[in-house]
Formats: C-alpha cells, structure tokens, sequence
C-alpha cells in the first residue's frame, strides 16, 4: 500500500479535477496545452490511442474522456472500466460514453494493489497519469506492475507522460510544468524518457516509446510472468 504522504500527494493531484474544470478541460488541456506547451497535439494522442485500443478496455485517469469519445473502437460497443481516484471525473466521462459502450467505475488510486476491477483486458490505457503520481519512477512502476497483472496474456499497456528533465521545453512548457509541481498537480520534475522505458521494461518485454515535444508516447505488450506472480 502507498504510504500516507502518498496518498495525500495523490489526492492533492486529483484535486484540480473539479466539475468546474472539466468543463474547460478540453479547452485548456486538450486544445492549449497540448498545441503550445507540451507541443504534442491533440491528433497524435488520438492516432496513439487508436492504434492500440481494444474493445476490453481498462481507462486510468481519463480527465474529461476526451480521448474516449473520440476513439476509434474496433468495434461498435466496447466495454470500458474507468479507473480514477476522483468521482468527478469518473460521472464526466460516463456522461460522455454511455449512449454507445457499456461503462464501469472504480474509484481507486493506481498505486495502490488492484482489487476487484474486472479484466483481464485487452488494452489498459494510462494518459496524462504518470507525471502526476508521486515519487520518482521507482515510486511509479508500482502502478505500472499493477496493471501489468489485469492484462490478458497478449493485451497492451499504452499512454502518455509530460517528461521533465532531458527534452527541450519552450517558455510556456517550462513555466506551465514547473506551475504544476509547485502546486502539487504534477509530480515529474525527475522524469525523464530511459527512467520510463526501464520502468515498462521491468513488467514488459516489449516496450516502444517515442518522443513527441515533451510528452513520451508508450505501448508495452509481453507481460512479465514475475509481474503477475508479484500479485498473488
């Protein structure tokens, strides 16, 4: 289990998720951030997204479901776990679901073990979560291990991370993620890409990571036996 000064910078990470702020997302993060600061469009998180879900899906932090709602299935109905520790993004993104794919919740922290959450599923997706969990990425492989031990045996693991150290940030990235972990929001001042790749390699055989201005674009297949095992 996470420790409680953890759990507090979890909730503390949360906690800018207000049913206010939900309604801007797509504005702010989705259409601004992502063009000016983060310099990764929204169009290849989507394309990221597509060419890796699967109908039985598991979702972790899924803001305002932007990417959910805009996903291209493979089939006409999937069926959706959301996986989030804050409720006002869970009732969000339902709203925006389910007139077309059956939708479950879980309000849960991903570091902590996973217990009854369904699975195993075809495709785990985990955007925009990493930079906002605490502690570096041995703190944060524990969530990645995690979800590891819910895939089916040839079932993808995939998301996005706005990195730290080791990519060249425009005025607005720097000020926008230095913001972000002086509040609390973000906690990625010592992320950086080899950190990454060796935290999916440590629950994965296959691992494919790109850069695209600051944020890493992953997929990870090829379960690692000791992953589940760890679980049991």
């Amino acid at each position: 289990m996470t420790n409680e000064q953890d759990n507090a910078d979890v909730l503390a990470a949360s906690a800018p998720y207000t049913k206010l702020f939900l309604n801007v997302y797509d504005l702010w993060v989705v259409c601004l951030s992502n063009t000016v600061a983060w310099r990764c469009p929204a169009g290849t998180l989507l394309e990221h997204f597509n060419a890796n879900v699967r109908l039985r899906h598991l979702e972790v932090g899924p803001g305002s479901g932007w990417l959910l709602a805009h996903a291209d299935f493979p089939g006409p109905s999937a069926d959706i776990v959301l996986l989030d520790l804050n409720p006002n993004s869970l009732e969000h993104t339902v709203r925006r679901l389910s007139d077309r794919h059956q939708v479950r919740t879980i309000e849960q922290n991903v570091l902590d073990p996973l217990g009854d959450v369904g699975g195993p599923f075809e495709s785990i997706g985990i955007n925009y979560v990493l930079h906002c969990l605490p502690g570096g990425w041995v703190a944060k492989s524990a969530a990645l291990k995690n979800l590891a031990n819910k895939l089916s045996d040839d079932g993808v693991l995939f998301g996005s991370t706005v990195l730290g150290p080791g990519v060249n940030r425009n005025p607005a990235g720097f000020a926008l993620t230095e913001l972000y972990n002086r509040i609390g929001a973000f906690h990625n001042r010592t992320d950086d890409h080899d950190g990454l790749v060796s935290a999916l390699e440590a629950s994965f055989t296959q691992v494919d990571s790109r850069i695209v201005g600051n944020v890493a674009l992953f997929a990870a297949s090829g379960r690692r036996l000791t992953s589940r095992a760890a679980s049991t």
